[in-house]
């Protein structure tokens, strides 16, 4: 009975995945499984916003990074320009987890590129993307590999600094004082930015030669750092009031006063968001954040702030790796423990969602495919231990669960594996849950032909997927073809790409399939636009 019920509704027919389809222009992917190639520029997408830590279950770091720089240089050569575009928009929406990648195609635009390239990513693309002293100083380590220090390049640099005031460099100079094998003096003596003003000539002065910046009212922060030295014998009050006064960063205290809970409540009134939540587990092992504390209150009204944490540039996966982290009550590394405050961890729950773009629920009848095989276990999304791309996959899934009204989602491998989410679940309640499943093969296609089987009436399917199908004996968007003949339904379908491959499930030329980018901080947003029936 179960036989002829497969055969009925397509399980075992169609084209195996490990041959390509006749009308189809497929290729192989790692796996030995025919999928499609994705486009040029989305794949330079992928690159940017995953980056290659960690490699692949098929690919070693080295080899994934390899594979995508040589990608990349081709589209820098052929398409520098509209490179550059993307790496600035992407940049400056917040929608990767780590900005190295795109600090790395950068310089290779301004190395690699033609003319108009090279002034483009030296421009506009420099000042977009390197918003730090830390970003600048990471792509002075990276363009030596492109190009040597010419006119355009110094001019680029020089324009880096011109463009901010006296008092945010001076901020920057202290918090980044050296990065990377390089520190501003360096990039000062190649690039000799132009004295304008008093303050500018004290600030570079004291950077080059270390020379006493004097009373200029603009840089009082390194005043502060200079008198700060000298405070070896001073007691927390005075560091504290000194912190406060300046608005020192964390970086400018010697690591002997960031034991006391005083001097880390004087760092926390300034502190960046994104250095709060990295911190957070010292600021509870220091004492200073306990259930009851105004500390801790302040924590928590800041993490549920989605607008703070939009401004701030806040990415979903530093959340992500927060919680994980604090939660916990120990570190990765070394033997540090804390104990977690459950108000704190309840706000870390909260503020992975606000970090997304805003989401405007579909109202698509939705079925959620996380692919939970073998391939799917390796690697570290932006490098961070333990965050493979099926745990990321379920982390992501539930930003769907908690805003689309008829959602449902289930687990495949070459199987289908019972993973019952509830909308009120802990986040990391599902991502643990995600660890422990089994490692098979992989069938992307099974989604639609679960759907089939159970006559279940779906709008939007989204896979989550490193597209290294190869075990089933029906194509992915085949099955989708047939789903849409025999359910007389439209039914679309989101591929989003959990690994920086070229490879993609979705039929380019299919204008009801889309491919996204996994752990985009725009990516629940472009998913629910794109479901929206038609008005």
């Amino acid at each position: 009975m179960q036989l002829f019920k497969k055969i009925f509704y397509g399980r075992t027919s169609g084209t195996s995945q490990l041959a390509p389809q006749a009308d189809r222009d497929q290729v192989a992917n790692s796996a030995g499984g025919y999928v499609y190639a994705l486009d040029p520029m989305d794949r330079v997408e992928r690159f940017l916003i995953l980056g290659s830590e960690g490699g692949t279950y098929y690919a070693s770091e080295h080899a994934l990074t390899v594979d995508n720089a040589q990608h990349l240089a081709k589209m820098v050569r052929e398409h520098g320009v509209a490179v550059v575009e993307r790496i600035v928009a992407i940049s400056q929406a917040g929608r990767a987890p780590k900005v190295a990648p795109a600090i790395f195609a950068l310089a290779m635009c301004a190395g690699f590129g033609d003319e108009a390239t090279r002034r483009l990513a030296l421009g506009r693309g420099l000042t977009a993307v390197c918003r730090t002293g830390s970003h600048l100083l990471l792509f002075a380590s990276y363009i030596e590999q492109f190009r040597g220090w010419g006119r355009g390049l110094r001019s680029g640099v020089r324009a880096w600094y011109d463009s901010k005031s006296a008092s945010e460099l001076a901020y920057q100079f202290v918090k980044y004082q050296d990065r990377f094998g390089f520190t501003h003096r360096d990039l000062m003596r190649l690039a000799h930015p132009v004295v304008t003003d008093e303050a500018r000539a004290a600030l570079y002065a004291w950077v080059v030669r270390g020379t006493a910046p004097g009373e200029v009212p603009e840089l009082g922060v390194i005043r502060a750092f200079e008198t700060a030295k000298a405070l070896a014998d001073a007691d927390t009050m005075a560091w504290s009031a000194l912190i406060r006064e300046a608005k020192l960063p964390r970086e400018a205290v010697p690591s002997a006063w960031l034991r006391e809970p005083d001097v880390w409540e004087a760092l926390l009134e300034s502190m960046p968001m994104t250095a709060a939540i990295r911190n957070l587990t010292t600021m509870t092992r220091v004492g200073l954040l306990t259930p009851k504390s105004a500390a801790t209150r302040l924590i928590v009204e800041r993490l549920r702030d989605g607008e703070r944490l939009r401004k701030a540039r806040v990415h979903p996966i530093a959340v992500l790796s927060a919680l994980e982290t604090y939660r916990s009550g120990h570190g990765v590394r070394g033997s540090a423990t804390w104990k977690p405050v459950d108000a704190i961890v309840d706000a870390l729950d909260s503020a992975f969602y606000a970090a997304f773009a805003s989401v405007e629920p579909s109202g698509a009848r939705t079925l959620v495919g996380l692919d939970v095989s073998g391939s799917m276990s390796c690697g570290a999304i932006a490098g961070v231990p333990g965050l493979t791309p099926r745990v990321a996959a379920a982390a992501m899934a539930m930003t769907l669960v908690r805003t689309e009204a008829h959602v449902d989602v289930m687990a495949f491998s070459d199987r289908f594996v019972p993973l019952a989410v509830g909308r009120d679940e802990p986040l990391l309640d599902v991502v643990r849950r995600t660890h422990y499943l089994p490692f098979e093969s992989t069938d992307c296609a099974l989604p639609m032909l679960y759907a089939l089987e159970q006559r279940l009436a779906i709008d939007t399917f989204v896979i989550y997927t490193d597209n290294e199908t190869w075990a089933g004996t029906i194509h992915p968007d085949e099955a989708l073809r047939r789903y849409r003949e025999r359910m007389g339904l439209p039914s679309k379908l989101v591929v989003v790409g959990m690994t920086s491959t070229g490879f993609t499930i979705a039929d380019p030329n299919d204008p009801g399939m889309l491919d996204v980018v996994g752990f985009d901080a725009a990516a629940p947003a472009v998913i629910a636009d794109f479901a929206k029936p038609a008005a």
